[in-house]
């Protein structure tokens, strides 16, 4: 079977390989991937920009679904053909203290599909019984694949932040998780929620209207800081997702947030700091990291997706065979395109 390999951390160290197929232990099933959907951290390793340790060489892939076609043992819950996505820790110890509380999207030694162990961007994956959710039969392959990003905007918005009706929000990059953020924020039930990114994110900014954005800049952030003091009171908005991938973008989320409000740091950046918290302290924020998800997280969002609550087709741009990850990954990256969809 055809395997797409992050094989060195060299940039663009990918290639499409020839891999067996996995074998698969007592508490495992062997999923047949019916549709993977493409990462910003895919990106980033393809870039060699990631900031977490990868076992390389691996597989990429993380947001997958498929059918179970082999299970690991006679006491398995799962059967031959059923329809199942799966969430990302593909390693964790069950003595972890994490673990045993129900938050081991936060153990530091979980290892997840796609870096730490192989990934979904093939035919076949082994995956652990207890990470697999099933599919209504009315949620699309496709649609499933975008569980996981959904997870990781709901968490950081609902979960963390508490967003709640009437809340002013401003999220802070509009890539994929940026946009889900706002989705789940309208569905929370903030107003305004003002979506901020760069003159080259004009198509990304126009989808983030469709999915729940009130208006977007793309002003310099110092005229994105005098936009925001023109709202309302004047003392700046409720809560902050800061979905970009700098740095620097948490100087602003300081700058827009109000006093007392919440920063919720969901977007990955390497890069130092270079300059003060003290508006952190000076306006009593919350600042909150925010990373990956859990199990109830899980189960509330393919509800959602599955009753059309959560309508994710306005950022599902491309559904294309594995094929052509070169192309799909080029222009997720220039932009044109917010979330491709590959089918092994």
């Amino acid at each position: 079977m055809l395997g797409l390999v992050n094989y060195a951390p060299q940039p663009h160290s990918v290639a499409l390989r020839e891999l067996p197929v996995p074998q698969i232990k007592e508490n495992d099933v062997l999923l047949e991937i019916e549709a993977v959907a493409i990462c910003g951290s895919d990106l980033h390793q393809y870039h060699g920009k990631n900031s977490w340790k990868v076992n390389y060489p691996v597989v990429l892939g993380h947001e997958f679904a498929g059918r179970v076609v082999k299970t690991g043992g006679s006491n398995s819950g799962f059967k031959l053909g059923d329809r199942a996505t799966s969430e990302t820790a593909a390693v964790l110890d069950p003595n972890s203290p994490f673990v045993r509380s129900g938050l081991y999207n936060l153990d530091p030694h979980r290892l997840g599909f796609g870096y730490g162990v192989n990934g979904a961007m093939t035919k076949f994956v082994a995956v652990p019984e207890r990470c697999l959710h099933r599919l209504p039969d009315n949620l699309s392959f496709e649609t499933a694949a975008l569980t996981e990003p959904c997870c990781v905007a709901y968490n950081a918005v609902c979960v963390n932040c508490h967003v709640r009706p009437g809340d002013s929000v401003v999220v802070l990059g509009p890539g994929p998780i940026g946009i889900l953020c706002a989705r789940m924020a309208q569905l929370s039930g903030a107003h305004p929620i003002i979506v901020v990114g760069l003159p080259n994110d004009a198509i990304r900014l126009e989808i983030a209207k469709k999915m729940g954005a009130t208006l977007t800049l793309t002003s310099t952030a110092e005229e994105t800081a005098a936009h925001i003091k023109a709202l309302g009171d004047g003392f700046g908005v409720d809560v902050v997702i800061d979905a970009s991938g700098a740095s620097a973008s948490l100087k602003l989320a300081l700058e827009l947030v109000r006093p007392n409000g919440k920063i919720s740091k969901v977007g990955w950046g390497p890069q130092p700091f270079n300059f003060s918290l003290d508006p952190l302290v000076a306006k009593g924020v919350t600042l909150q990291g925010s990373f990956s998800h859990n199990w109830p997280i899980w189960q509330r969002v393919i509800s959602m997706l599955a009753s059309g609550q959560l309508d994710v087709a306005p950022i599902l741009n491309r559904v294309a065979p594995l094929t052509d990850w070169k192309t799909s990954f080029d222009d997720m990256d220039k932009g044109t395109v917010v979330k491709v969809v590959l089918k092994p």
